[in-house]
């Protein structure tokens, strides 16, 4: 976009524009100087307010459950780091070993449950439907525990472990079979010694559309892929409409999900982070609490004395 340009037609701009515009011309966001503010009581004021409340969640939030978040010196499955196996590349090089590690994923999330942020999120969702409110998820995590929690308005940015996708006719299909397919069973063990067993193609999972038979792939966004523009517009749709987001449990530096609590910040919004440490945006948002998501939410979350008895 030229800059001289958009000066010109300001007022034409939509807000995101508006945004990319302040980027350009400051390089900062206009509250970049000023530190976020750690007062609950004054973000619970904001809480009693609001009408459309969006959450904007990442991995912090489910490594409190014990779900892996293969980033950092950990980010290791075997001797593989999960940047380089999470890849259309790898999957057409090595479809057997990229569905032994979902399947390792997968079969992990067994023992896994939502805690007691998901839970207090869930719960927030339901009691404010009843007083005309919203409360919607837009989550970066894969591993579906807002929906065992009880949401129901959650967009996936990032897709989910238990929907499978074929390679052939695109068909997207939810699930939770365990063992995904027969020839999976005990395999995807993480330890380096384990043996790389090469699965043939034609018994890994397969489409069962009428017709079809082709190569399925977890329904998720690899390193490298780009979003869904659907989910990415619904998301938007979400986001136009928010009088206050919260940040809880993300790193704040993949985008485009790292600039949503900056572009709502810029618009007068209050943004609320939730994070066991600052992040690349920390200084750019309206309030920064720190510490884990399952001390945190459930007293942000919880009713305020403003609301109606039931």
């Amino acid at each position: 976009m030229d800059k001289n340009m958009a000066i010109k037609n300001w007022d034409s701009l939509d807000n995101w524009q508006k945004f990319d515009m302040f980027g350009l011309m400051l390089g900062i966001t206009p509250t970049a100087n000023f530190p976020p503010s750690t007062s609950i009581s004054k973000f619970r004021e904001d809480f009693a307010k609001a009408k459309h409340i969006v959450i904007v969640t990442g991995a912090g939030v489910s490594a409190e459950s014990g779900v892996p978040t293969f980033r950092g010196p950990g980010g290791y499955w075997r001797n593989k780091k999960v940047q380089e196996l999470a890849t259309v590349e790898h999957f057409e090089k090595n479809p057997s070993l990229t569905w032994q590690f979902y399947h390792h994923r997968r079969e992990g999330m067994v023992t896994k449950l939502p805690n007691k942020a998901h839970i207090a999120i869930a719960e927030c969702e339901k009691r404010l439907k009843s007083q005309g409110r919203r409360v919607v998820v837009i989550t970066q995590n894969i591993d579906e525990l807002h929906k065992r929690a009880g949401s129901e308005n959650i967009l996936e940015m990032h897709g989910s472990l238990f929907k499978i996708r074929c390679t052939k006719c695109q068909d997207v299909t939810a699930n939770t079979d365990s063992p995904i397919c027969p020839a999976l069973a005990g395999k995807g063990a993480p330890d380096f010694e384990a043996d790389e067993d090469n699965i043939p193609l034609d018994e890994l999972p397969r489409c069962k559309k009428a017709g079809c038979g082709g190569l399925m792939r977890p329904h998720v966004v690899w390193f490298g892929e780009a979003l869904d523009p659907s989910i990415l517009a619904k998301a938007e749709e979400e986001l136009e409409k928010c009088d206050l987001c919260l940040l809880i449990g993300t790193s704040s530096v993949v985008k485009p999900v790292a600039l949503f609590g900056p572009r709502l910040s810029i618009l007068g919004i209050p943004v609320a982070e939730f994070n066991t440490e600052e992040t690349p945006v920390t200084k750019s948002l309206g309030y920064h609490f720190r510490g884990p998501a399952c001390t945190l939410i459930p007293e942000a979350l919880a009713k305020h004395e403003s609301e109606p008895e039931r």
